[in-house]
């Protein structure tokens, strides 16, 4: 089906688009991952030979003014066109690019971070692979492309991401690559890196299977000091233990940061630890359901894993502090933190959602329909809840008992 251009005028079908264009590779880590035999969600694509008035005329739309990226007119994927960069400034942004028709695919793949990122796939399936990917990806090794590796900080971040993601194929890192990674970490250049990059890479890397190893990277390369230090102190080989038994529950990253920082913060006192989960997040710009989930297990886990031990009113207390009534779906998300900070437990307070469904019974309404009203009303509503859970804290095996 055609689509139209900014213009009005019909732009030429996907397929002729691309018919226009000189050479169209798929590269990075759709080709990867499908060598890996991983599931592919995103693809990128490479264009040879192709000016950027040539790409618009094909309906392509560009990404911003200064980058030679374009959206495909049909299935808004990437396409961008063959470049090189030199380092002009500091950080990840301090580079000037330089997109040709002259430059070759092989130039292109050059500039990238990893081997396993720089194997290109042309449209009959034949791979271009010149800095050796594919044995890589045999081997199970992470090894930088080229020395221009060490002229972009983010890529320190981008490979204990790697590592974390593919861990359980057990990768590891070239120690040449580790070695720039050092050199990287020694000098000022991680200094010039956003708080956006950073929070970026690890959100991302608390979604892989193993975002312990995320932070046994960064240590090892002495970056983690610089970037989140609150975690340098990590005992690695507990938290492995635990990131593991919640990701089996079906983690999301959002417990694993939480479960991350309960654990860091666990010798701490509870004000140095709230203050320590804080700063971290103010400093790395996350979202604030990271934050409030990560203070709401560091504040509660040990009154959840003990909640059938504790009295009616600190049970009715814990309740309202964390809004279950309301907000039930905050039992979902830290029930699986607090069973894998508390190992010895199959399931956290049992008998706590069949509270909260008897305690939801309990209408104002119908109180103010006994005549209670003002004060006497939320008293009465307190000491009615007070009673359910009382049952439970005598222990009744069913609230309702």
């Amino acid at each position: 089906m055609a689509v139209s251009k900014p213009g009005g005028q019909p732009s030429p079908t996907a397929a002729s688009a691309e018919a226009r264009l000189v050479e169209i590779y798929l590269v990075g880590g759709a080709v990867r991952d499908r060598l890996l035999g991983l599931g592919v969600k995103d693809r990128d694509w490479v264009v040879v030979g192709a000016t950027p008035e040539q790409m618009l005329d094909a309906g392509f739309k560009q990404v911003g003014k200064d980058f030679p990226v374009f959206l495909h007119p049909d299935s808004g994927e990437e396409y961008a066109l063959a470049r090189t960069e030199r380092k002009s400034g500091k950080g990840y942004t301090g580079f000037d690019f330089y997109a040709n028709p002259e430059v070759t695919l092989e130039e292109d793949l050059c500039r990238r971070d990893l081997t396993i990122n720089a194997i290109a796939e042309d449209s009959e399936g034949n791979l271009v692979d010149p800095y050796g990917g594919q044995q890589d990806l045999q081997q199970r090794l992470l090894r930088h492309v080229s020395p221009a590796f060490s002229e972009d900080p983010l890529r320190v971040l981008r490979v204990a991401r790697f590592a974390a993601r593919f861990a359980s194929l057990g990768f590891h890192i070239a120690p040449e690559t580790l070695e720039l990674m050092r050199e990287l970490s020694a000098g000022d250049e991680l200094s010039h890196l956003t708080a956006e990059r950073v929070w970026q890479e690890f959100e991302r890397a608390l979604a892989t299977q193993s975002p312990i190893t995320f932070i046994e990277v960064l240590n090892a390369v002495g970056a983690c000091e610089q970037l989140l230090a609150e975690l340098c102190e990590l005992d690695t080989t507990d938290a492995k233990q635990r990131s593991a038994a919640l990701a089996a529950r079906s983690s999301t990253a959002e417990q694993q940061f939480a479960l991350l920082l309960a654990i860091a913060t666990q010798n701490e006192g509870d004000k140095r630890a709230i203050d320590s989960i804080e700063a971290l997040c103010r400093r790395l710009k996350s979202p604030n359901r990271y934050r409030d989930l990560a203070l709401q297990l560091r504040r509660w886990h040990n009154a959840l894993a003990g909640f059938e031990s504790l009295t009616a009113i600190d049970q009715l207390q814990l309740i309202k502090q964390l809004d279950l009534l309301r907000r039930p779906e905050r039992l979902a998300q830290l029930r699986p933190c607090v069973e894998a900070l508390h190992l010895d437990l199959e399931i956290t307070a049992p008998t706590l959602e069949p509270l909260l469904e008897r305690l939801r019974t309990l209408s104002p309404q119908e109180l103010m329909a006994e005549g209670f009203s003002g004060k006497a009303l939320g008293e009465e509503l307190e000491r009615r809840q007070l009673a359910i859970c009382a049952g439970l804290a005598a222990g009744n095996q069913s609230p309702d008992a």
